[in-house]
């Protein structure tokens, strides 16, 4: 391809990303951009192939290396694919383990079968009791369904179709292959691969044979979801082209940042302030969790910093594993205004303490001394 953009900038992801990252935006862009749901717009299919040539590179981990070293130019006589010859079909199926047979795409046209449909992508976000307890949410989203008018076949109703100019019929063109070194059959896009098409356009759908339905369906989220975890709903993507089966909905969950707790995999992070005399006489706390209350000792002359862990207080596994732990971080809290009583409590203090020190910093102080004598 002639263009040198960044392939970070063609991605959308940074250039620390790992390599999930780079595969989910290279999924999502490529659903967006497919000449299917952009016909006729020789844009969409540009932006289409300079993702797949960027994620070539990107998903390589030798081919990345070179690329962060020495850019576009050290890519140069390296083995690589001439995406401008080839359809959408071709790169999907090049790409075929980002899609898990399927996902984020139309599906591969079985032999004297019609072919599947895209899968689509969506999101949602829950609490972190939500994750915690599991929810059921309410998802709303739109796809292309087949047109109720034509039943699909994007034809006038009650017109016949006749076979397609582009393939004569066969339902598969001849396409360059790998940098033109040989021909590859693929599908034919002006018919979907069906060898026919409607001269008379259903004039609901355009000759799209699609429309687009908003969708609604409730969702189960299990207990122990992570944020970024993803939920496969079979069937509810979009119809494949002469009647072909649904792709799937996959649902991304984004779990939302709570007030008190920071989650660490399975683990629970809270940080608990806690008063200069409750940390150097002890003391017995009640704190909250995501099931009810606990009860904490503080022990006397527990430093800034130190952990209480809680085994099995934090959050479960979607594996029905053991619960993971919350762990208390102790935060000492200083005062920042004193009354005229507190103050002098504190000074009779500081004189009891000896020359202001205690005594377990006397020989780090003896060090200081010593240095700046």
């Amino acid at each position: 391809m002639a263009t040198q953009r960044d392939y970070y900038e063609v991605l959308g992801v940074e250039k620390s990303a790992s390599g999930d990252v780079i595969k989910r935006s290279y999924r999502k862009l490529a659903m967006k951009w497919h000449p299917d749901r952009n016909p006729g717009d020789d844009a969409a299919e540009a932006k289409f192939k300079e993702c797949a040539e960027a994620y070539e590179v990107l998903s390589d981990d030798e081919k990345r290396t070179r690329y962060d070293q020495y850019g576009h130019a050290g890519l140069k006589g390296q083995a690589g694919h001439d995406f401008s010859g080839m359809n959408a079909g071709d790169i999907f199926s090049m790409f075929d383990e980002i899609f898990g047979g399927g996902g984020g795409r139309r599906g591969r046209q079985q032999r004297g079968g019609p072919a599947r449909g895209y899968d689509l992508e969506t999101q949602t976000e829950i609490t972190l009791e939500d994750a915690f307890g599991g929810t059921e949410v309410d998802i709303e989203f739109t796809r292309q369904d087949r047109c109720e008018t034509c039943s699909g076949s994007g034809g006038k109703p009650g017109t016949e179709p006749s076979s397609c100019v582009r393939c004569g019929g066969a339902g598969q063109v001849e396409q360059a292959g790998l940098g033109g070194m040989f021909r590859m059959m693929a599908p034919c896009q002006a018919c979907q691969g069906v060898g026919k098409t409607y001269l008379d356009k259903c004039s609901d759908c355009s000759g799209g044979g699609r429309t687009g339905k908003k969708r609604n369906l409730s969702l189960k989220v299990p207990a122990g979801i992570s944020d970024g975890q993803a939920i496969r709903v079979g069937g509810e993507g979009e119809p494949g082209a002469g009647g072909g089966p649904h792709g799937d909905l996959h649902v991304v969950v984004r779990v939302a940042e709570h007030d008190l707790f920071e989650r660490q995999d399975q683990h629970l992070v809270m940080k608990l302030p806690i008063s200069f005399t409750q940390a150097a006489l002890g003391a017995g706390l009640t704190i909250p969790t995501l099931d009810g209350e606990a009860e904490i000792v503080v022990e006397a002359g527990t430093q800034h910093g130190e952990l209480i862990r809680l085994p099995g207080r934090g959050m479960p596994s979607l594996r029905g594993q053991r619960r993971g732990e919350l762990v208390v971080a102790l935060m000492l809290e200083i005062p920042k205004k004193l009354s005229e009583r507190q103050a002098e409590l504190l000074r009779e203090y500081a004189e009891l303490e000896d020359r202001d020190v205690l005594p377990e910093n006397d020989s780090f102080w003896s060090k200081i001394k010593s240095y700046i004598s």
